[in-house]
């Protein structure tokens, strides 16, 4: 099968989980047989086309985008569309299908479709209506959520990454659950490749007499981490010498730092902000006879899946997130692989934060029963699925 995939981001244009995503199941698929283009952007840096792992990677130049600006940053998007359908143009024929991912990208992705009579395949990663927690009346938020309901109307199928996300889209904008199909993220744990030097790292956040709670992610609203540092001086008074580390960057950043200010918790912390791949993966591992981190916080308000937690599971990392969206399907109910704390509430997570920490046995039990739990999140049962999506939306074009 030919399959042209559009995306806004592919490494090593990296903007969150979804450029993570969309990489791994384009080398599944080639290594399942298929042939994948790749349409995406790539800042001005790179070349127009590569082939990475097999996968045929088309880059359109585009400038950064304004991140600060969301009327400009929806115009770039128009902008870069624009780039995108004339770059799948240039593709000419032979595709069985477009397969594109989140509103970004989704008027180019509809109008290659089109043209080329083949069937459109979305896949939703998040939603604005999520994000804003139903808050979608007034612009830009308005003018995305129109866009996401269009989008996912007009396809031929939809992809959610988990069942909750299923129910979110199938809700908000009124689809039939049959157009809709929930095949959750994959995890592979030999991309989970740390620094070489695990001590030392360590040592640059915490001493060894100290525990050191992380937190991964964009630094926006919805991840909540403004609900983590509120229920961490709670948490330093009860356990002791406990450290935090915040690795990630985003609109929240300085509203983060100025709560953590105003809490007097800077002289026990870190923000480090974006960080390499490489970095990130150490932070979860295991150095020696102690950890990097003791403990993986995911406070999210709104979490479609969970791809932090995942990989924290699988890097041994002893973990906590918040009973709501897909993190429910990553760590299930009744303590066996991880803790689930009652969603936006600090006195919750406190109270799990400070359980897991001063309790060794169930820790260690944790850690123990998540390195099997995350082996059902694989890529190859990812590509499975999805090609059996690409497969039915093909026979019921040609027999149609």
């Amino acid at each position: 099968m030919r399959i042209l995939t559009l995306s806004w981001e592919y490494p090593p244009i990296v903007e969150g989980g979804l450029a993570r995503h969309v990489r791994k199941l384009s080398e599944q698929l080639v290594r399942d047989g298929h042939e994948v283009h790749v349409v995406t952007r790539g800042g001005g840096r790179l070349d127009a086309h590569e082939e990475r792992h097999g996968v045929h990677v088309h880059r359109v130049r585009e400038p950064e985008f304004p991140k600060d600006d969301l009327d400009a940053f929806i115009a770039w998007v128009d902008h870069m569309n624009e780039d995108m359908l004339a770059a799948g143009a240039e593709l000419g024929g032979g595709f069985d299908l477009v397969h594109s991912h989140d509103w970004l990208v989704a008027a180019a992705a509809r109008q290659l479709a089109r043209k080329r009579r083949v069937p459109w395949l979305v896949t939703v990663h998040a939603t604005e209506y999520g994000r804003h927690q139903g808050w979608v009346n007034k612009h830009p938020q308005s003018y995305i959520h129109g866009v996401e309901k269009r989008m996912t109307r007009a396809a031929d199928s939809v992809i959610t990454c988990s069942e909750f996300m299923r129910e979110q889209v199938t809700d908000i904008y009124g689809l039939p659950r049959a157009k809709v199909t929930a095949i959750p993220n994959g995890i592979d744990p030999t991309d989970l490749q740390p620094v070489s030097d695990l001590p030392r790292l360590r040592a640059k956040f915490a001493a060894p007499d100290e525990q050191l709670v992380l937190l991964v992610g964009r630094l926006v609203y919805e991840k909540g981490f403004h609900l983590a540092l509120d229920a961490l001086p709670g948490l330093i008074r009860r356990v002791g010498k406990v450290r935090f580390l915040i690795a990630g960057s985003g609109t929240a950043e300085a509203e983060l730092k100025a709560q953590a200010e105003r809490l007097n918790l800077m002289e026990h912390g870190t923000f480090i902000g974006w960080t390499g791949d490489d970095v990130l993966h150490s932070l979860y591992r295991i150095a020696d006879l102690y950890r990097i981190a003791d403990l993986c916080l995911v406070p999210s308000i709104y979490e479609p899946f969970g791809l932090v937690a995942l990989e924290a599971m699988a890097s041994g990392c002893p973990t906590i997130v918040a009973d709501t969206g897909g993190l429910r399907e990553v760590v299930p109910r009744g303590r066996k692989v991880g803790l689930r704390f009652r969603a936006s509430s600090v006195r919750s997570l406190e109270r799990m934060a400070q359980q897991l920490l001063t309790d060794d046995e169930l820790r260690d039990r944790l850690v123990a029963e998540a390195s099997e739990h995350v082996l059902r999140f694989d890529w190859a049962d990812v590509a499975r699925q999805t090609t059996a999506v690409y497969e039915r939306l093909v026979t019921s074009r040609t027999t149609a």
